[in-house]
C-alpha cells in the first residue's frame, strides 16, 4: 500500500548544495517519523536526519550544521537541503517513514548522490 518516491540526487561539486525530496502514497493522517538515512559502499547504513510530525528533529553528527530537513505533513513530504557538500557525504540516500498506526517501516527506492570534481 505505501509507496516512497524520492528525488533530487545526482553530482554536484564540493561546496555545492542539493534538495533531496521524498513524497509517501496513502493518508497523510496515518505518517509519523520521516527521515533520511544513507549508505556507502563499505559503510554502515547511517541517520542523516529525521523529523516528527510536531517537528522534533534529529541530525546525525557528521551533518550538523551543514543540512537542514523539513516536512510538508499534509502531502506526506519530507525534504533534505544538503549544503556545503563534501565528497564524505557520497552515498545512497534512502528516505524512511513509520506508520502510525503500528510502527510499520517503510524505505524508499534510494537516490544517488556523489560530491566530487
Amino acid at each position: 500500500q505505501v509507496q516512497l518516491v524520492e528525488s533530487g540526487g545526482g553530482l554536484v561539486q564540493p561546496g555545492g548544495s542539493l534538495r533531496l525530496s521524498c513524497t509517501s502514497s496513502g493518508s497523510s493522517f496515518s505518517i509519523g517519523v520521516m527521515g533520511w538515512y544513507r549508505q556507502a559502499p563499505g559503510n554502515q547504513r547511517e541517520l542523516v536526519a529525521r523529523i516528527s510530525r510536531d517537528s522534533t528533529i534529529t541530525y546525525g553528527d557528521s551533518v550538523q550544521g551543514r543540512f537542514t530537513i523539513s516536512r510538508d505533513v499534509a502531502t506526506n513530504t519530507v525534504y533534505l537541503q544538503m549544503n556545503s557538500l563534501l565528497p564524505e557525504d557520497t552515498a545512497v540516500y534512502y528516505c524512511k517513514i513509520i506508520q502510525r498506526w503500528n510502527s510499520q517501516e517503510y524505505w524508499g527506492q534510494g537516490t544517488q548522490v556523489t560530491v566530487s570534481s
